[in-house]
């Protein structure tokens, strides 16, 4: 199957551009972030026009995740992650495709550093730690594919020196990213170019 994660940066306002993409691009799975449109406005016709599936959680500004399943309705499993019941933001959702457990998330940006933001983000990074090593134990395919709004290494970034006080590159979240790769996932990108620069922000 091929996987792709796409910043949509308004499922709205850029629904031409996706709407080709797909066409193009023909991927049998695509993990939606930052819709920047409540529920009840997601474009799902013209995605189900295009031959994909849809669950999504909607939000207004912002926010916003949704999971595309070619050919297929994907099965929704999870709406949030865990942890914290008191946050509103859309920014995690899982359905089951063909087997596979799909987890479309949307790190918060965190910044500026430092203040309530990036407290925040670490505390959402921690709570994908305790919820993805839950997922490992199910013994299933998982695809935790998003936007993770960090800069794991200096590989991924242009003049690292430059971003020291980025929430996206800051020790922490750079930490809670080994953390949750070494609980025994793939980066998919460093697998097949480990040692590349490739300027993933």
């Amino acid at each position: 199957m091929k996987f792709a994660t796409y910043n949509v940066n308004g499922v709205n306002g850029r629904l031409e551009v996706l709407l080709r993409w797909l066409d193009e691009a023909a991927p049998d799975v695509v993990c939606l972030q930052e819709l920047k449109a409540p529920q009840e406005k997601f474009p799902v016709k013209a995605i189900e026009a295009a031959g994909y599936g849809a669950v999504w959680q909607g939000q207004k500004s912002w926010n916003g995740v949704a999971i595309l399943a070619k050919g297929r309705e994907p099965h929704l499993t999870r709406k949030g992650l865990p942890g914290e019941p008191e946050d509103e933001h859309s920014r995690y959702v899982e359905a089951i495709v063909d087997g596979i457990i799909i987890a479309g998330l949307y790190l918060p940006n965190g910044n500026p550093y430092p203040g309530p933001k990036f407290d925040y983000k670490l505390r959402w990074f921690k709570r994908l730690h305790d919820y993805a090593a839950e997922l490992l134990e199910l013994e299933v395919p998982v695809v935790l594919a998003g936007d993770y709004n960090v800069m794991p290494t200096e590989l991924d970034v242009y003049k690292p020196e430059r971003w020291m006080n980025d929430a996206l590159f800051r020790v922490e979240v750079r930490e809670a990213y080994r953390k949750l790769i070494d609980q025994g996932w793939t980066s998919a990108l460093r697998r097949l170019h480990p040692d590349e620069r490739i300027y993933t922000f």
